[in-house]
């Protein structure tokens, strides 16, 4: 990219990325490319040290932002451990910048768990994203083997931390996601859905997992798509304001317009 930038939709090489660039969206990767943390379903490259984040990345992003005329900005990032907030200024430094431009745009985080740091967590709140996004990604039983260096609890916890913030009479839609195939049951991944509820979670998407290189764990079922409306179902019955499910779906699928989707429908957070 002209601005030396990441982006999840590139990298991962998204089936849903000319989709979501024609509808004004696109997810941006900030702190770099490489992370500190080992995953099992992710290739990002890891290490354990790490260059400090680029001053001028805010900018940077502020004016691919510009120059391609989005409309809902999606900001995430690598898993930075080795930082003392996790990252957590240049998310707050991105918002900022992106709050100054001439166009307004709709900006949804998608964090890291910040090992836990609420002080963290509620330093991005404050910068006041539209939607706030933390990926639980797999029902607790699973956590050792998908997610080693995570925590289930911490991430809800996280979650539950961004729910019960209001700055200014002002509160952020809170989302969630999960990735399906490798090895959940139906019964955990409604337990998860229950946990996800209790946290103060409004937005639910669920996608089938896909192995993105030979080193990552194996997919262990492939669902089909009448399970993932099943579950759908399940989830808007249960008390999610949406859910977003296919195989196909990712964390921003579609993300500017179920935001806006929800805002027509009156929705509110408070």
């Amino acid at each position: 990219m002209e601005y030396r930038l990441n982006t999840v939709c590139e990298g991962a090489r998204c089936p849903n990325r000319e989709e979501c660039y024609g509808n004004g969206t696109a997810t941006f990767m900030i702190l770099g490319d490489t992370c500190t943390r080992a995953c099992g379903f992710c290739a990002v490259q890891h290490a354990k040290s790490l260059p400090a984040p680029d001053a001028s990345e805010p900018v940077r992003v502020a004016q691919a932002v510009e120059k391609m005329g989005l409309k809902h900005v999606v900001i995430t990032s690598v898993t930075r451990d080795d930082l003392p907030d996790g990252g957590a200024a240049q998310f707050v430094s991105v918002i900022d910048t992106l709050r100054r431009l001439k166009e307004r745009v709709t900006i949804e985080v998608l964090v890291p768990d910040f090992m836990g740091d609420m002080q963290a967590v509620r330093s991005v709140l404050e910068a006041g994203p539209d939607v706030f996004n933390h990926n639980l990604e797999t029902v607790a039983r699973l956590y050792p083997r998908v997610k080693p260096q995570g925590s289930y609890r911490r991430s809800l916890d996280v979650l539950r931390e961004a729910s019960g913030f209001n700055h200014r009479g002002r509160s952020p839609v809170i989302k969630t996601g999960l990735m399906l195939g490798m090895g959940e049951k139906e019964a955990e991944v409604e337990a998860a859905m229950v946990d996800l509820l209790e946290a103060g979670c409004h937005v639910l998407t669920l996608g089938q997992y896909l192995r993105p290189d030979k080193t990552s764990l194996p997919v262990h079922e492939y669902i089909n798509p009448e399970r993932f409306a099943a579950y759908r179902r399940k989830g808007l019955e249960k008390g999610f304001a949406s859910v977003i499910a296919g195989p196909f779906v990712r964390s921003s699928f579609h993300a500017g317009e179920v935001h806006r989707h929800l805002l027509s429908q009156g929705f509110n957070t408070h």
